[in-house]
């Protein structure tokens, strides 16, 4: 199992990240889910665990882009987000506070989806160890969700002559047959899983957080459903509907940029955590682990097991 206290150090982190800015979540939220990959699967080899865990300490001690070493002017460091708050007595009714907080945000995609990411896993961590609702913890995530009410959907590249373009500034077709409104989670899983099977070496898009976000965006949403939260998901849905649509309609760059180079193993055989696969640059540190935790969330809704094998085989062209 992924060592219990990295769950309590990453609620710390989401719930300071709104001092750095709204990106800065990723650090407490990529700590969380990587605790929770362990739950996922507790019969992990130990090559995978230290890996995982390597990740979560890189993360805590300042690795991250998204970290206060790239911003100006900050009044606290990574290390210090992760830090334990005062004793505090918990309140596990505020947990919905949360949700509160995130529902205004959720009539459009926002930050490919980070502010519904951050939110779910604050609420799965809280409702499985309302120990940890304490109002510090409440209150800090719910300032940070405020961040987002004036975020745009993310941007895409459009290639070399268009360069990127905010999402709010694309207009899609205003129906897509082939790519209808979700009825419920399950279609949206549905939908996601396709996409994953339907990865391939050639075809690059790159913008809205990339199939990642995608992934980790619908996860949260099924998370949310999850915990009954069902008066959210209408809102969510569409809102992720426009997400996906957003990415689905990027251009293939691949004759600009070249193709993908997906890893040659998957992130749950210990041979991955132990080859040249493995890196650490750009966003991946506080994305891997999400993206492992948001595929296996994403996986469980499906039914057919042949789907659930192929399309986690091709997990590896997110790592």
């Amino acid at each position: 199992m992924i060592n219990f206290t990295y769950l309590s150090k990453g609620l710390n982190a989401l719930a300071r990240a709104h001092l750095l800015g709204p990106m800065s979540g990723h650090l407490g939220a990529s700590v969380i889910a990587g605790y929770f990959v362990g739950e996922q699967h507790p019969d992990l080899d130990d090559t995978v665990i230290h890996g995982i865990e390597n990740d979560l300490e890189r993360v805590i001690r300042g690795d991250s882009v998204f970290g206060a070493s790239n911003k100006k002017n900050v009044r606290i460091n990574d290390p210090e987000l992760f830090a334990p708050f005062a004793k505090e007595v918990p309140d596990e009714n505020r947990i919905d506070d949360i949700a509160d907080a995130l529902r205004p945000t959720l009539n459009k995609p926002r930050a490919s989806g980070h502010n519904v990411i951050f939110a779910a896993l604050a609420i799965r961590a809280l409702k499985d160890h309302p120990e940890y609702a304490t109002p510090s913890i409440i209150d800090g995530i719910c300032a940070l969700m405020h961040l987002f009410q004036n975020a745009h959907p993310g941007s895409g590249y459009y290639g070399k002559a268009k360069g990127r373009i905010q999402g709010h500034k694309i207009k899609l077709p205003d129906t897509d047959d082939a790519f209808p409104p979700y009825n419920n989670v399950v279609d949206m899983a549905e939908a996601v899983i396709d996409e994953h099977i339907a990865q391939d070496i050639i075809t690059r898009r790159q913008g809205y957080g990339g199939l990642e976000h995608v992934n980790n965006h619908a996860a949260a949403i099924i998370d949310l459903a999850r915990y009954q939260y069902d008066e959210l998901i209408p809102a969510a849905l569409k809102s992720h509907h426009q997400h996906f649509r957003l990415w689905k309609n990027l251009p293939d760059i691949s004759s600009e940029l070249g193709p993908k180079n997906p890893a040659v193993n998957h992130p749950l055989r210990a041979a991955y955590w132990t080859s040249e696969d493995l890196h650490y640059n750009g966003a991946v540190l506080t994305h891997r682990v999400k993206t492992m935790y948001g595929f296996d969330e994403l996986a469980d809704t499906i039914e057919n097991v042949h789907r659930k094998k192929k399309a986690s085989e091709n997990l590896r062209f997110l790592m």
